[in-house]
């Protein structure tokens, strides 16, 4: 036998894939972001530097009373001839170690090389490298070539070849930029390579990541909650609306089967009572218990087909204010004999209430219908409780009728508005189903709370007239 086939469940799976996926995207997001803040902190800081040191080294320029048009790039490789340039050995001397001197200090340095064009290191914060070649060569090349700042970001220990040089050991994240200086004419003459570890950068770009994945994860929850509320309330209206579209089709098959069983069985009924009733006038004999459950029989079967009838019929009369207090003292009032026969104390009180939205006849077989389930869940006896709360701020109007009966299991009270449902020896299961639809109709709502050996409490809302 094959397994019958789940329905599909459009709100889990969609409260699933749209996690998923504004979780990706949240991730995507952060971590693009994330990168774009660290380059451009990182170049940044990279373009400060270069605009620093080429500022000190024009700086060395008028200070040392240089020839107009040279630069201090022309002069940093002590290989070159200042006395061919009009520049004296004292003067190179001195802005060389003025220059250097400003290199040292500059903050958060861990080593800084100077490169001929030739990529010899003609200076070094480590005397070890004077002389040597560069450990980046293929960055230099491009810096050269480029005649731009090229910065690369490392993440220590160990990152690159050249830590084995710093004066210090990096904890995290350093920075390696190449400054290129140039003469007059746009040509490279030396480069400045610059290791540094700036701390202050990197304590706020980790408190810049830190408030962008909290903005990021905020923003992806706040999404999501947003989605998950919508399509939650979409999917109960579109249960509410196929619920009602099935009620809707089984009242309407109700409407058609009441109207066949009417024509069928009235007049057939209406001639067994009547000749039943003939026959006990005549036959006063045995056969007078049997005429009399005959009867008993045919008029259950006409009460049937009478509330058949009812529940199938589209329900008729235009709204009205209606007194509902006078209306529950009505219904009590008729059912005064089945209460006092069953022994149930009854716990109402007259009260001033605002009128509701309704009409008399179709509150009238409302109230009937519920104090009628109330008092045959009592049959050796209870307590019935009726209340009647109003609630100004929002025009309504509660009653709660309470019973002390055997009360309902969860699964009867999951069933109880279901058409043709009933727990009722002789019960049609229409009685709940016409409550519900005259307070809908008049734009109140029903609910039940019932527990087993625990009685029942049904909670009806009414609309409130505006004049009270």
């Amino acid at each position: 036998m094959a397994l019958a086939k789940k329905p599909f469940n459009l709100f889990r799976w969609f409260s699933l894939v749209s996690l998923v996926i504004i979780l990706v995207v949240a991730i995507l997001l952060g971590l693009a972001a994330t990168r774009f803040l660290m380059r451009e902190s990182i170049d940044r800081d990279a373009m400060l530097s270069a605009q620093f040191i080429k500022s000190i080294a024009d700086v060395e320029v008028i200070h040392g009373n240089f020839s107009p048009g040279l630069t201090l790039g022309e002069f940093l490789d002590k290989r070159v001839d200042g006395a061919r340039l009009g520049v004296s050995h004292e003067q190179l001397a001195k802005s060389h170690e003025e220059f250097f001197d400003h290199i040292v200090r500059l903050p958060d340095v861990l080593l800084a090389n100077v490169y001929a064009p030739d990529g010899v290191v003609i200076w070094s914060t480590n005397p070890k490298l004077v002389g040597g070649r560069s450990l980046e060569q293929s960055k230099l090349n491009e810096a050269v070539r480029s005649r731009d700042t090229v910065t690369t970001e490392h993440h220590g220990p160990d990152a690159c070849p050249a830590e084995s040089y710093f004066m210090r050991v990096p904890h995290s994240l350093y920075l390696e930029s190449f400054i290129p200086l140039q003469d007059s004419r746009g040509e490279v003459l030396s480069v400045i390579e610059i290791y540094k570890e700036p701390v202050d950068l990197i304590a706020r770009m980790n408190r810049g990541f830190v408030l962008l994945w909290i903005a990021t994860a905020l923003g992806g929850a706040i999404i999501y909650l947003s989605l998950f509320w919508f399509v939650r309330h979409a999917s109960r209206l579109v249960d509410d609306q196929q619920r009602q579209l099935v009620e809707n089709e089984t009242l309407a098959l109700l409407g058609e089967m009441s109207t066949a069983v009417a024509h069928s069985l009235r007049n057939p009924l209406a001639s067994i009572r009547s000749s039943a009733e003939l026959a006990l006038e005549v036959d006063p004999g045995p056969l007078h218990k049997n005429l009399g459950d005959i009867i008993t029989q045919v008029d259950r079967m006409s009460k049937w087909v009478r509330e058949l009838l009812l529940s199938a019929r589209p329900l008729s009369g235009d709204q009205e204010p209606v007194d509902l207090t006078i209306a529950l003292e009505e219904t009590l009032a008729a059912y005064e004999p089945q209460i006092r026969h069953a022994g149930i104390e009854v716990d109402w009180q007259t009260r001033e209430a605002p009128k509701v939205v309704s009409h008399p006849v179709l509150l009238q077989q409302l109230l009937g219908s519920v104090l009628s389930n109330a008092i045959e869940a009592m049959p050796r006896g209870g307590r019935l409780v009726v209340s009647l709360e109003p609630d100004a701020r929002r025009h309504l109007l509660n009653l709660t009728i309470s019973d002390t009966g055997g009360g309902m299991s969860p699964a009867m009270l999951d069933m109880a508005f279901k058409p043709f449902h009933t727990t009722k020896r002789g019960g049609l299961g229409v009685g709940l189903v016409l409550v519900r639809k005259i307070v809908e109709r008049f734009g109140g709502a029903v609910s039940i709370e019932s527990r087993e050996n625990a009685g029942t409490n049904v909670h009806l809302t009414f609309r409130a007239t505006a004049g009270g």
